[in-house]
């Protein structure tokens, strides 16, 4: 062949020209490319293990999505249902964005009142189908009636230091480690916002939310004191620390009794631990001191919130002294 030089009767000459080489497929940016390995069955376009494993995928991210919406921790809206708890939720002010009241139930003094409490906040009044009430409820009971709660709307954790920072009175800060009942979580904000605090902090998983039954027990408070979410609560803690702030863990066996703690006069974050374990190990090891509270009778502990409270009194009673 007259273009390769290494067959019998060419006609060019080594090293005169250069061309092809054999089997390399061309030079340069004419050589060809090869397509590497074989991918797995599970990345090949339109393989039946592909599609197979994309449905795995997509039913684990419902279930997980599902996990967090039952978990209550405000990334979708909430649906209040029956009419004492709409009631309720109306009465301290929860903010909602529609009521919905089923087309031909009856109607008493609750109802009236719920539809009286949304038209003066303002909040969109729903006739619906029974049939669609049923939906919105999921088959859960309504009587009649459903409450449309957005998510709540969380805090920067900075954002409690810079409130701390505007105020005249050192700063005063509730963490909760791990606590899940959205009422002790509703009960302590209302503790804070009543003897002083500038906020509430919450870890973002494993914990309670600020749900519409959290923001019913408050009373209201949740509309004027921010609550923030952590992502770690215990790096939080060391910016706390690291912005001038005490932390005091709430310990049935503290090292301080609460009638030794002399902390208060001072910018310092209160931090109280789940119902039943109490603080965990890394947020106990950040504490610079644990405190109990002394107990008169045979009762061997308290409510995560009532615990708060007396704590919560107690600093602002010394402050108040320190001030005079």
């Amino acid at each position: 062949m007259a273009g390769n030089s290494k067959r019998r009767g060419a006609m060019r000459k080594e090293g005169t020209k250069k061309g092809m080489v054999v089997g390399s497929g061309g030079q340069r940016r004419r050589a060809l490319q090869g397509k590497g390995p074989t991918p797995p069955a599970e990345m090949r376009k339109g393989h039946p293990a592909q599609r197979k494993a994309n449905a795995r995928a997509r039913a684990a991210d419902a279930k997980i999505a599902g996990q967090r919406r039952r978990a209550g921790d405000g990334e979708g809206p909430e649906t209040v249902l029956g009419r004492n708890p709409v009631v309720e939720c109306l009465r301290a002010g929860v903010p909602a964005t529609a009521l919905h009241v089923a087309i031909g139930a009856t109607v008493d003094e609750r109802v009236t009142e719920a539809v009286a409490l949304a038209a003066e906040a303002g909040i969109s009044i729903l006739e619906v189908p029974r049939n669609d009430l049923d939906r919105i409820a999921g088959g859960a009971l309504h009587q009649g009636v459903a409450l449309q709660v957005p998510p709540y709307v969380y805090a920067h954790p900075d954002e409690l230091l810079e409130l701390a920072a505007e105020a005249r009175e050192p700063g005063l800060i509730v963490a909760l480690d791990g606590v899940t009942d959205p009422r002790n979580l509703g009960a302590v904000v209302r503790s804070v916002g009543a003897f002083g605090g500038h906020g509430v902090v919450v870890p973002q998983r494993r914990a309670a939310g600020m749900t519409a039954v959290a923001w019913r027990t408050s009373a209201g408070v949740a509309a004027r004191l921010p609550v923030a979410r952590a992502t770690n609560l215990t790096r939080t803690l060391r910016e706390y620390a690291t912005a001038g702030f005490m932390i005091a863990g709430l310990d049935g066996e503290g090292s301080v009794t609460l009638d030794e703690f002399e902390l208060a006069s001072g910018p310092l974050v209160l931090v109280v631990g789940s119902e039943g374990k109490g603080l965990s190990r890394l947020v106990r090891q950040t504490c610079d001191v644990t405190v109990s509270i002394p107990m008169a009778g045979p009762v061997e502990s308290l409510n995560a919130s009532v615990a708060a409270g007396v704590v919560l009194a107690e600093v602002a009673r010394q402050r108040r002294i320190a001030g005079r």
